[in-house]
């Protein structure tokens, strides 16, 4: 039997809705990336103006390091849920999987190299890769090789930059970087597409550690896809009102202790040591949390109607995902508006939940006529190939 996009009925609202304010908190996090070059500087000590400090100061403490293990962990969930449909349907998963995220890694390409370095669709690409070759496994063999690969290989890296940080102290002092600083501003600012694209190039580069990224996503982003996929197996979101009394449990714990952990740079100390421990532990325990509160918010009919908005920019994920970098490029680059460098943090957020809001309207508009976004429909065409009949063509509006 042939593999079938997910139709509109068969969608999980809060899924939908999980990833609608994943993305919110995505395009917040990366406009401190798009406006100024932040992976050069030492965000703690960078901003002067309070009212700068504070907002930055928030979002370091509720959005960044937290959102990018939700929409990891929902990428596990919705590829599981594909390889349990395919199951019962008696399709070929596999080759559906690679093809499909074969065509997510070209995507990713052309958005990494043509359009901000800081994609993330290259890195879940290849770290789907890695879990089709264990979708197959049971969900407790999921959730046990998921904690092995994030908490000892992360637990013996954090314990080692500790023993620097007591050893040499001063070595572990954020680096800012003032020629990187005013290289990224005078291109993106300034210069040519040429310039702009051998900037875009070194940012990505450095980002992901010089093609370190293919060893570190086994122990940052696999194991969020691997947690996911073993959710998705046990269907922990749709079953969020039966199982009421875990997610509570697990909301108030996860977002105790996560919350708690993200505020150790600011009782501690911002260091190599405090800055690690507080994205890499506080940051998926407060994404746990969220899911958790969505998950329960969901459950309740009327909740969920109203957040159908949230929902619709959940389900073209991608077009919204691009469409936030290429607007957020043309206001910030050279070859638009060339602001970058131009603005404070507070304003770049506003300017993010601005934008966000006329794509939340956007989406509205779109699933009027369609029922797929525009980048979705094009994937999935390039996916499922000349496999679906017409009427299915018809019913997704491909």
């Amino acid at each position: 039997m042939l593999i079938k996009p997910t139709g509109v009925n068969e969608r999980i609202i809060s899924i939908d809705v999980m990833r609608g304010f994943a993305l919110l908190g995505i395009f917040v996090v990366n406009m401190l990336f798009f406006h100024t070059p932040y992976i050069y500087i030492n965000p703690y000590t960078w901003y002067q103006n309070p009212s700068d400090y504070e907002t930055f100061k928030m979002i370091d403490i509720f959005v960044q390091g937290s959102v990018y293990p939700l929409f990891s962990m929902l990428f596990g969930y919705g590829l599981a849920m594909q390889f349990m449909k395919s199951e019962a349907n008696g399709g070929a998963f596999s080759k559906f999987a690679v093809r499909r995220l074969t065509v997510l890694l070209l995507i990713g390409c052309i958005h990494a190299f043509l359009i901000w370095a800081g994609d993330i669709l290259i890195t879940y690409a290849l770290a789907g890769f890695v879990l089709i070759l264990m979708i197959r496994l049971k969900p407790i063999w999921l959730l046990l090789i998921s904690i092995f690969l994030f908490l000892i290989p992360n637990g013996l890296l954090n314990g080692l930059i500790y023993l620097g940080s007591l050893i040499e102290p001063d070595a572990m002092t954020i680096y800012t970087g003032i020629q990187e600083i005013e290289s990224s501003v005078l291109a993106y600012g300034q210069g040519s597409w040429g310039d702009i694209f051998g900037q875009r190039l070194n940012d990505w580069l450095y980002m992901s550690g010089n093609g370190a990224i293919l060893i570190v996503m086994f122990i940052t982003i696999i194991p969020f896809l691997l947690l996911g996929a073993a959710a998705a197996k046990w269907r922990l979101i749709e079953r969020a009102r039966e199982l009421k009394v875990f997610w509570i449990v697990t909301i108030v714990i996860a977002f105790a202790i996560g919350t708690a952990i993200k505020w150790i740079p600011y009782q501690r100390g911002a260091d190599m040591f405090t800055m690690n421990i507080q994205d890499t532990f506080g940051g998926p325990l407060q994404a746990i949390a969220y899911a958790g509160v969505i998950a329960m918010v969901c459950s309740i009919p009327i909740a969920a109607k109203i957040l159908s908005p949230i929902s619709k920019v959940g389900r073209m994920s991608m077009t919204i995902y691009l469409m936030q970098s290429i607007i957020a490029t043309t206001i910030f680059y050279s070859y638009g508006f060339g602001l970058y460098g131009k603005i404070d943090i507070s304003t770049g957020t506003l300017m993010a939940v601005g934008i966000y809001v006329l794509q939340i309207v956007f989406a509205e508009i779109w699933f009027m006529k369609l029922k797929q976004g525009p980048v979705e429909i094009l994937w999935r065409k390039l996916t499922y190939s000349n496999s679906l009949s017409k009427k299915d063509e018809k019913e997704l509006n491909l």
